[in-house]
């Protein structure tokens, strides 16, 4: 009679446990997708990266104003792929958003804040769009959008330190004196290629 009291307990147990994980899977799901893809990864790092090149030229609204208007306008495109509603050549938008923050960095390229964030936004919307695409059907979409966003967020912020941290060095002899910031630029287009190799 012990035995079948003992597995029910268990049971009790494992059942609660799914229940705990399924009022947060939304949260987790939508944590670990932008983490999940290289292209995703690629990208939100090279807008901090970006971020920090352009405050080092003088703008310092640029390390808030450009990872900003990313995670803006990805909670839209994440809106209108939850919603279903279509946005055309995502993949191909979310790869060519890699070959181009990267490039942005690689030629340290200088532009008005406002017409960076922009630029930076068009390109977002299809990251967005297929965080919420992917959405799977079972979970919170408000929990699953807050996950995704502070998910994105966090790389924002390691590439901001790390492009500040690079700054900061000098240069790298041995790679014809490409400022070390740049030489990140050129890993992201790398790794481009790479995803678009896969």
């Amino acid at each position: 009679m012990a035995k079948p009291v003992f597995a029910t307990a268990i049971l009790a147990q494992v059942g609660l446990a799914h229940s705990e994980y399924g009022s947060a899977s939304g949260f987790v799901h939508g944590w670990m997708h932008p983490l999940g893809g290289l292209d995703h990864l690629l990208a939100m790092v090279a807008v901090g990266l970006w971020a920090a090149q352009l405050a080092s030229g003088g703008d310092r609204r640029a390390l808030w104003g450009v990872p900003l208007a990313f995670v803006a306008v990805m909670a839209l495109g994440g809106l209108l792929g939850m919603l279903g509603l279509e946005v055309p050549l995502v993949e191909t938008g979310i790869l060519l958003s890699v070959f181009l923050l990267g490039g942005l960095v690689l030629f340290a390229a200088r532009m008005q804040l406002g017409f960076g964030a922009v630029l930076v936004g068009l390109f977002t919307l299809f990251h967005g769009h297929a965080h919420g695409a992917e959405m799977p059907a079972s979970v919170s979409g408000l929990e699953y959008a807050l996950g995704f966003v502070l998910s994105t967020a966090l790389l924002h912020l390691m590439g901001i330190g790390a492009g500040l941290l690079s700054g900061q060095a000098t240069t790298l002899p041995a790679l014809h004196k490409l400022p070390l910031l740049r030489l990140l630029g050129a890993l992201v287009v790398l790794g481009g290629v790479m995803v678009m190799q896969a």
